[in-house]
């Protein structure tokens, strides 16, 4: 264990009144609640007051992710709730007629008298519950109940009014029933949701009398309501769902009762296990590392005889500590065995102990085991032998001799022999003792009988803890003279950051950040150096025009060796990461190793992500098509205007490959560069729009010749040229929308206007925190370092940057006119007639969104943005659907099969 964080008042056993203190984290029903159901006899208790125990301050608060969770699954089944009563109408409504035919012959005095003795139970059962409470001074949980009762009822009284101004009618006809006199129920009850919060929030459920009584007057409460026609079925649990959701969310907010228990409660479950503590010191925590967050609280215990002793303490709160980060590694995860996300106590008391049973007879130097106990209902506690020393972490680098690198290899070989995978090989799971003896310890994360993917991943673990202390030359020499050369070789494939731990995982990515400051820092100073020779051997023109040519021409030479010059300083700057470094030490001794890493990631946010944004597109869609007369639309439309549409289509590669070309001073083949925009085509369907085309045409221009700084420069100069042209267009034509209606005044629409302050409040935003003015400041410096000269070049050769500017302009000019050409090929006489500029505001608009957008070729994204765009301009939907259709067949589905066989042929050429 590590040193302990403080020393205790009370170094023997004698009473001292002076240093008594009350332990924090005790709720109002005293120090004793946290033990309810212990066996502790009265002599133990008092016994156990004569010994103080020294540690933080506990929360009088915590927030349990628990009631987050259940609050996340309340709003959820609220969502899918009012989807099945808005979508599956005939659902809801044979379910009220099954419902209303079932309850039909009740008896008239049964179902009065339902109703009698539920309205009155529903409201005596929480005032029972409350003056049970507050007689054993539990005041804060009936405050908590009641917070949550008004908060409910806020909730309530917003859902009626939203159903009954806002929702479809196939929501309020699931959600009430008509009443005489043209009325109609509440969509939810008024009072019992705020009742259920009330319940929920103080506790009722866990308490199996009053959970026996609060279902009984529920399901009476709704049988007297449904077969009284007062209410629906979907009504009903409705309100059940908003009181449990509304009630879990003030918990996570205001936090539940600390109910842990404290150091006073240890050294009694010691002393009812057979020990006689002294005092109990609370170890020092290491830093929050995020996935051994759920570790448990740790103490160092003295006794009145024998050495001393290592317990771990866990209670509720820290077993629910990383629960989604665990949810997300099991979904993402392929081949690899996740613990339980959800564990109760008993179980990962159990799991410990059977480690640690596990890994001291496989051989390896572990904590021993002494003693399991539980700390009443909400805590358990494990005992093990002190070991002394200190973690790899807190050790100095000196400190870390090769002995005790192969030492930790050793305790891993000798749980791999066992097939044991320890799973959390991180810097504080190595103890290191006085005698530079090391043990492994942390095994709660482990497996047994552990499959041979999670055992590699243990190896490519401990190499990158070791490599990051010790370097990668002594970490994989170690590894290989423990272990052998196949078992380390065999590592390589896991040897990944999505294998590795999270606290391993962040460590690397600082070093990849400073990493990249320091290559930034190298580029800024080489040219920094360059000007100051340049500015140094400046000399004055001669008059006349040799010597304006002699001026220009040495200016261009300046420039070429201020590039070169910030290439090398890249060269010399750009350094290995970690993960390659220890790749290089493996395959020196085995060159034929398998390095190729393992698929491990079943999905990836940003495919999750995708789907999520297509699904949602795909409806609004799907709702916007099933509207429109297709077979209709399709034979009035005019297909003259579907050939212009084609033809537009097909110009706009020729005015891409311009605006590329146009930013590239080295000659670059037009012809190839128009078949790389096609190629781009079909590469759209496979990326997102805004990184598969970069990417591309990146790789052409360094096929083609141009220097891969350079390659880089020139299309990141492209992009930011385009982005800048993007804005001023957008604004520009929506300056021309807004003026439209008043051509007179010239004065832009109120959407110009607040778009304008929006953006300025952005700006403002930005440069006044510190955080986003550095991370904004960093990045453009950057961009400066390396697009900005290529600009400067550009811009001395005036016929590149009119191709450029030219490319760019036609290529908006193009799309502009095949979505005006695919309006007019669905346009009927009765048809609105759309300005040009409307339309470019439209397009515009919607481009930027399917760049921004995750999902390939903005699918999704560039259809809903386009569609709702026109129709806000005016267009009817029935017009709109097909055009936008049209326009997107013509620019993204139809090029598909040409991109594909020229970016074969370009392949094949070794062009890209």
């Amino acid at each position: 264990m590590q040193p302990p964080k403080a020393a205790d008042d009370a170094s023997d056993a004698e009473p001292r009144p002076d240093k008594a203190r009350q332990e924090p984290g005790t709720d109002a029903e005293g120090s004793s609640g946290h033990l309810a159901g212990s066996t502790l006899s009265t002599s133990e208790e008092a016994l156990t007051e004569r010994v103080s125990g020294d540690e933080p301050l506990l929360p009088a608060r915590v927030h349990r992710p628990s009631d987050l969770l259940r609050l996340l699954i309340g709003v959820l089944a609220v969502v899918v709730l009012f989807s099945v009563a808005a979508f599956a109408h005939g659902t809801t409504t044979g379910l009220e007629q099954d419902i209303n035919k079932g309850t039909g012959q009740a008896p008239d005095l049964l179902i009065k008298l339902a109703g009698l003795v539920s309205s009155i139970a529903v409201l005596l059962v929480p005032v029972a519950f409350a003056i049970e409470r507050l007689i054993k001074r539990d005041g804060l949980r009936i405050a908590d109940g009641v917070l949550a009762a008004v908060l409910a009822h806020g909730v309530t009284l917003a859902t009626d009014l939203w159903v009954a101004k806002s929702a479809s009618g196939t929501v309020q006809d699931a959600l009430t029933q008509p009443t005489p006199g043209d009325a109609v129920t509440d969509p939810v009850h008024g009072y019992l949701a705020p009742v259920i919060a009330y319940m929920t929030a103080v506790g009722m459920a866990r308490r199996p009398r009053w959970r026996v009584v609060l279902w009984v007057v529920l399901l009476l409460d709704a049988f007297a309501m449904l077969v009284g026609g007062y209410t629906t079925p979907f009504s009903i649990v409705l309100t059940v769902l908003i009181g449990w959701t509304v009630a879990y969310g003030t918990l996570y907010a205001v936090g539940s009762p600390n109910v842990r228990p404290t150091g006073q409660h240890l050294m009694a479950g010691l002393r009812h296990v057979g020990f006689r503590p002294v005092t109990a010191m609370r170890a020092e925590d290491a830093p929050d590392s995020g996935d051994q967050s759920d570790r448990g609280r740790r103490y160092l215990v003295s006794l009145e005889d024998g050495p001393p002793l290592d317990v771990t303490v866990v209670d509720r709160e820290q077993q629910a500590q990383g629960f989604f980060y665990r949810v997300w590694r099991r979904l993402t995860l392929r081949g690899i065995t996740q613990r339980r996300s959800i564990q109760s106590l008993r179980q990962a008391l159990e799991q410990e102990a059977l480690l640690a049973y596990a890994a001291i007879a496989a051989g390896a130097n572990a904590p021993k085991l002494i003693a399991t106990s539980e700390l009443g209902p909400d805590a358990v506690m494990l005992v093990y032998e002190h070991i002394g020393g200190r973690s790899l972490d807190a050790l100095e680098d000196a400190e870390i001799t090769d002995a005790v690198v192969r030492g930790a290899w050793h305790q891993v070989k000798a749980l791999q022999s066992r097939r044991i995978a320890h799973r959390r090989l991180t810097g504080d799971a190595i103890l290191v003792d006085r005698f530079g003896k090391v043990f492994v310890t942390d095994l709660r994360g482990g497996e047994i009988a552990a499959g041979d993917l999670v055992l590699r991943m243990d190896v490519a673990q401990l190499l990158t803890t070791t490599g990051l202390r010790v370097g990668p030359e002594r970490a994989v020499a170690a590894a290989l003279a423990v272990l052998g050369p196949d078992a380390v070789a065999d590592s390589l494939p896991l040897l990944q950051p999505i294998a590795l731990s999270r606290s391993t995982r962040a460590h690397l990515r600082r070093l990849a950040r400073e990493r990249s400051q320091r290559e930034r820092e190298a580029v800024l100073d080489a040219s920094d150096a360059a000007k100051r020779a340049k500015a140094e051997g400046a000399e004055l023109p001669d008059e006349g025009d040799a010597g304006r040519k002699a001026a220009r021409k040495s200016l261009r030479t300046e420039k070429q060796a201020e590039k070169r010059a910030m290439d090398d300083a890249l060269e010399e700057a750009r350094e290995e990461d970690l993960l390659s470094q220890i790749r290089r030490e493996v395959l020196l001794i085995r060159p034929q190793a398998p390095v190729e890493p393992v698929r491990l990631e079943r999905i990836k946010p940003r495919t999750l992500f995708s789907f999520i944004a297509g699904a949602i597109a795909a409806y609004f869609l799907i709702s916007q098509v099933t509207q429109a007369d297709f077979g209709a639309v399709v034979e009035q439309a005019e297909w003259g205007w579907v050939a212009a549409a084609v033809g537009f289509s097909a110009l706009s590669y020729v005015a891409a490959a311009m605006s590329l070309l146009g930013f590239v001073p080295e000659r670059v083949s037009f012809g190839r560069t128009v078949l790389a925009q096609v190629a781009g085509s079909f590469v759209k369907i496979v990326a997102p729009a805004a990184v598969g085309g970069v990417a591309l045409n990146t790789r052409f221009l360094q096929r083609s010749g141009v220097r891969p700084g350079l390659a880089v420069a020139s299309v990141g100069a492209s992009q930011l040229f385009g982005l800048g042209c993007h804005i001023l267009l957008l604004g520009a034509f929506g300056y021309l929308t807004g003026t439209e209606k008043t051509p007179s005044s010239l004065t832009p629409s109120r959407t110009v206007i607040a778009g304008l302050l929006t953006v300025a409040v952005l700006v403002l935003v930005v440069t006044a925190i510190p955080f986003l003015r550095k991370f904004v400041v960093t990045r453009v410096r950057s961009l400066f370092a390396g697009v900005v000269p290529r600009m400067l070049d550009v811009v001395q050769r005036p016929q590149k940057l009119l191709t450029g500017i030219g490319g760019m302009l036609l290529l908006t000019g193009v799309f502009v006119m095949c979505l005006d050409a695919s309006i007019r090929a669905f346009s009927g006489p009765d048809t609105p007639h759309l300005s040009y500029a409307s339309i470019a505001v439209v397009f515009l608009a919607g481009n930027a969104l399917g760049s921004a957008a995750p999902t390939p070729g903005g699918m999704g994204a560039v259809e809903g943005a386009l569609t709702l765009g026109l129709i806000a301009v005016g267009l009817p939907k029935e017009v709109a659907a097909p055009a936008v259709l049209l326009f997107r067949l013509m620019t993204l589905w139809l090029p598909v099969l040409p991109g594909w066989l020229c970016f074969n042929h370009l392949t094949r050429k070794g062009e890209i």
